[in-house]
């Protein structure tokens, strides 16, 4: 058992758990934060799809000790209660979503590519960036559209500021 340092959804948490406890399991288990979801446990789906120090990764290939000191988003911590982030709207006022299994590890990988651009991608710049997540509902077609959808409201938003 080790103590374990982590900033999870910009709040400072420890936990003490066995090192190689997977980050899903202790997201999960031990801060209550089930939005990441274990689907396959191979890294294959990306349901449990979290950013680590602003990269996108399957938390059930990551050991709880391998995240320690890290900064870690969930899908919780992509939106706020009452203030959604413009992909939560967009997956919603398009349709984006089936049963749901798999949308918060897009809305993470989704964020974390829209985080690394300025512009409104093309529909295979989103198929490349969110290659890693499977859904066996929608099609995709719903999810790059809500995709485009966001950051069309991002930029304009951001624009308008400038």
């Amino acid at each position: 058992m080790k103590k374990i340092h982590f900033k999870v959804n910009g709040e400072e948490l420890s936990v003490t758990c066995p090192p190689a406890k997977t980050l899903l399991d202790v997201l999960r288990d031990e801060f209550d934060l089930t939005g990441s979801k274990e689907c396959c446990g191979k890294g294959e789906c990306g349901s449990c799809t979290v950013l680590i120090d602003g990269k996108s990764v399957c938390s059930c290939l990551v050991l709880a000790g391998q995240a320690e000191n890290a900064s870690i988003t969930t899908v919780e911590g992509v939106g706020l209660i009452g203030k959604m982030d413009v992909l939560q709207e967009a997956f919603s006022d398009e349709g984006a979503t089936q049963c749901g299994y798999c949308t918060p590890g897009f809305i993470v990988s989704a964020r974390a590519f829209l985080d690394s651009i300025d512009y409104i991608p093309t529909d295979d710049e989103i198929k490349t960036a969110l290659g890693g997540n499977l859904c066996r509902c929608t099609g995709y077609t719903k999810i790059i559209k809500a995709v485009q959808t966001a950051a069309r409201k991002q930029y304009a938003t951001e624009e308008t500021v400038v």
